[in-house]
């Protein structure tokens, strides 16, 4: 069998977007803004990346507002693919952690909480819904920055516990972060008792 020639197997394949790196370079600042504006209002994981890589700073009504979208979204599933390992959002679930943490960061922990129920609603139908629940380590990620926050928060202990008996009861499937979500309620009812 014939050998290609150095000349001809040295040879890269030009890259797929080289030329529309070129096209972009001769465009303005201001026309590069208003396009991945465009397109982050069109795609919802296209913002959620942006929204990332830039770090950008949102009110906290803001980011409740796009932390539920992000639980609807990292939740969503075909009711066609049930009992299957169904294909699912782990870049909003990883959004979905990251505002959790920026919101207890700036001392919005109710807020939080809040959110964490409904992932946890949702969230356990998922793994319900699904052949192998897969998503679980994830959900548990999120649901761990909220747990952390608690364990050594002002709130009132019985907000602390009636949020834990919740979470326990709303897990559909009795395994989403039960061990953490247990110890948390442990540690408050010692402080209760104490």
């Amino acid at each position: 069998m014939p050998r290609p020639s150095k000349a001809v197997s040295s040879r890269r394949p030009a890259e797929p977007t080289s030329a529309l790196r070129q096209a972009l370079m001769r465009r303005k600042k201001a026309e590069l803004v208003e396009v991945l504006v465009e397109l982050a209002e069109r795609d919802r994981g296209m913002r959620r990346q942006l929204t990332a890589r830039f770090d950008v700073a949102t009110s906290p009504d803001e980011l409740v507002s796009a932390t539920r979208q992000a639980i609807i979204d990292a939740t969503a599933f075909d009711v066609r693919q049930i009992n299957r390992n169904f294909a699912y959002d782990h870049a909003a679930y990883g959004e979905v952690k990251r505002n959790l943490g920026r919101l207890i960061g700036s001392g919005q922990l109710r807020l939080a909480m809040t959110l964490a129920a409904e992932l946890m609603k949702r969230g356990s139908y998922q793994v319900e819904m699904s052949d192998e629940g897969l998503m679980t380590e994830e959900i548990e990620a999120c649901l761990n920055e909220v747990i952390a926050a608690l364990r050594t928060c002002d709130l009132p202990t019985s907000e602390v516990l009636g949020w834990c008996s919740t979470m326990l009861e709303t897990d559909r499937v009795g395994l989403i972060a039960r061990e953490p979500m247990e110890a948390l309620r442990a540690h408050w009812q010692r402080i209760a008792a104490g």
